[in-house]
């Protein structure tokens, strides 16, 4: 069985959360192909280099410095459309010497075949939108059905009932035939079982996980620093640059490391008093799968109404990790 898993770049949860998808189709013997872009592509390679990686169309999306992401989504639009674009004909290329058994697209527009079983994957069937344009939410998530109408599944990673983790977007009230609930998706599921002990004090007060595009990212380290640097408080800050060598940068009683391994990053969120994070939902499923929603402090990138809803609908669910 040959497999075929793509995330968007976007970001890099689409990717983490397709880590432990092709874990298992390794385990279960499929010859599985990495597809993708940019960091997103590199992080999938960086975890499984034996693997064959094939570079789709590049989407490279940039916010906004201000509150608002409108504009940053126009202008993108046409990128969006090339991405779609050249997916499809990066995928029909590869099929005039390859063959799949299956494609899973994680909102990887325009990943799909004609000739094999393709799936979409996807938490956010209901599309939020900024209170103004809150009016087009109906338009909008017909346009995203309008991009995964040629797939014969939709996974959603998520619980099928309630309580669940993405609430209004993963549970609209008009749900799709071909939804698939399949539970909550984690790089760290491995060490879920693993519970640090009762008394184990880590050497930091809050762990800091920083996320998603700039220049975002960066504002959000920037307050984070100057939140913490007067305080007595010691503070990590992974600030998401997979792609950095591994530097440690001290400022007075804050530490700043471009990422961490997974066992040493679960090791460094369970220990610490106090989690800082944005509210994508990739970082939730890793929070959850932990159980450390309870003690995290999660903020949405300003103007991504998706996120907004995350953060306001997630913490005070207070969720137990579970079997789907």
């Amino acid at each position: 069985m040959r497999v075929l898993i793509a995330p968007l770049n976007w970001g890099l949860g689409h990717a983490t959360r397709c880590i432990p998808l092709v874990r298992l189709y390794i385990k279960e013997g499929a010859e599985v192909w990495l597809g993708g872009t940019g960091a997103s592509l590199r992080l999938l390679k960086s975890y499984f280099p034996e693997q064959t990686s094939i570079e789709l169309a590049p989407l490279d999306i940039r916010y906004n410095a201000g509150k608002s992401q409108v504009t940053a989504m126009l202008r993108a639009l046409p990128q969006l459309i090339r991405f779609v674009r050249g997916n499809r004909r990066k995928i029909k290329e590869l099929e005039s010497s390859v063959s799949f058994d299956l494609i899973i697209s994680d909102n990887c527009f325009g990943v799909y075949s004609d000739k094999c079983k393709c799936v979409y994957m996807t938490h956010q069937l209901h599309v939020c939108l900024p209170k103004w344009w809150r009016w087009l939410e109906p338009f909008a998530s017909k346009c995203h059905a309008h991009l995964y109408n040629k797939y014969k599944e939709i996974w959603v990673p998520d619980y099928e009932g309630e309580p669940n983790l993405s609430g209004l977007l993963g549970h609209p009230k008009r749900l799709d035939k071909r939804v698939q609930y399949i539970g909550p998706l984690s790089r760290f599921e491995r060490y879920a079982s693993v519970q640090a002990e009762k008394d184990e004090r880590g050497k930091y007060d809050v762990v800091a996980v920083l996320s998603g595009p700039e220049p975002q990212r960066t504002l959000f380290e920037q307050e984070i620093m100057a939140r913490y640097e007067e305080k007595e408080d010691t503070v990590l800050i992974v600030r998401g640059k997979t792609d950095e060598p591994m530097t440690h940068i001290m400022h007075r009683n804050i530490m700043l490391v471009p990422h961490l391994p997974d066992d040493k990053l679960v090791q460094e969120l369970r220990t610490a008093k106090h989690i800082i994070a944005r509210s994508g939902y990739s970082t939730i499923m890793d929070l959850h799968v932990l159980g450390l929603l309870d003690k995290a402090e999660l903020y949405p990138t300003k103007g991504q109404s998706e996120q907004e809803y995350l953060a306001h609908f997630v913490v005070p669910l207070g969720l137990e990790p579970r079997t789907p």
